[in-house]
């Protein structure tokens, strides 16, 4: 069994979908956890009972993570009231579904600076205050196959997610060394509140069940949960700068 007991873990867009089941399943292995928002207090905090339910400590904080001012002061909130963060879970996205032909300057920028300097400016701020944690720090950041499969009306997210890809790989070459992993989760289609509202997301959904190989199970955030949870466990201290997908085995074949 993983234990994460005394390990504090942040997660950001953590109210809701990939970033709430995250949050419960890194209690539930022992962490105390950060539930980041930006926009829905209310569901920050049926986060947070959540994680408050599995007995473990857990502080929520407002921040835009596309503005390195946000970050920066969530950082700080973290160390006034944890001390020290040994997991860093990168999961807030936003973009939009919208043809490329059709995307403006401020919609690409948007996306860019949630889904991929996010990241960026997250380890930048959260490393010195990793540095003081005992053992191997973890930094995963979550993707989709739209970093590598075209998808309608999801160019400017898909392209941003191989854009975070890339960005963890190079991450991970600059920290590893420093006692830092470095780490992508990409996971396959997840019915969230956001995909439902991708246009043919029904048609989509039906596909999938037919594309996966693991009899009728559908993916669930849980699933993706589950891997980032093995990503910021020991267990994965010599997994380094990769991309772990979560799909049923759907995006190995036509």
């Amino acid at each position: 069994m993983i234990d994460l007991k005394g390990k504090v873990a942040l997660v950001t867009g953590a109210s809701r979908g990939i970033g709430r089941a995250t949050a419960i399943r890194l209690a539930e292995a022992g962490a105390n956890v950060v539930v980041n928002y930006v926009t829905s207090r209310s569901a920050a905090e049926q986060t947070a009972e959540e994680v408050a339910a599995r007995g473990r400590d857990v502080a929520i904080v407002k921040a835009d993570v596309s503005e390195q001012d946000d970050i920066e002061s969530m950082m700080e909130f973290v160390d006034q009231t944890f001390g020290r963060l040994d997991i860093l879970v990168s999961n807030a996205a936003t973009g939009g579904f919208r043809p490329l032909l059709a995307t403006t300057a401020r919609n690409f920028e948007a996306a860019m600076n949630t889904n991929v300097r996010a990241l960026l400016f997250l380890t930048q701020a959260a490393v010195p205050l990793m540095d003081r944690s005992e053992g191997r720090k973890k930094i995963i950041g979550i993707s989709s196959h739209g970093s590598h499969m075209a998808l309608p009306m999801y160019g400017v997210i898909g392209g941003s997610k191989a854009a975070l890809e890339s960005i963890a790989r190079h991450l991970a070459l600059e920290i590893g060394d420093r006692g830092f992993n470095v780490n992508i989760v990409q996971a396959g289609l997840v019915e969230t509140d956001s995909t439902k509202r991708l246009p043919g997301s029904d048609q989509m959904f039906a596909a999938r069940r037919t594309k996966q190989m693991v009899g009728e199970r559908d993916l669930e955030p849980t699933d993706v949960a589950d891997a980032v949870l093995f990503l910021a466990s020991p267990l994965s201290d010599l997994v380094q700068g990769q991309t772990l997908i979560v799909d049923g085995g759907a995006a190995v074949h036509v």
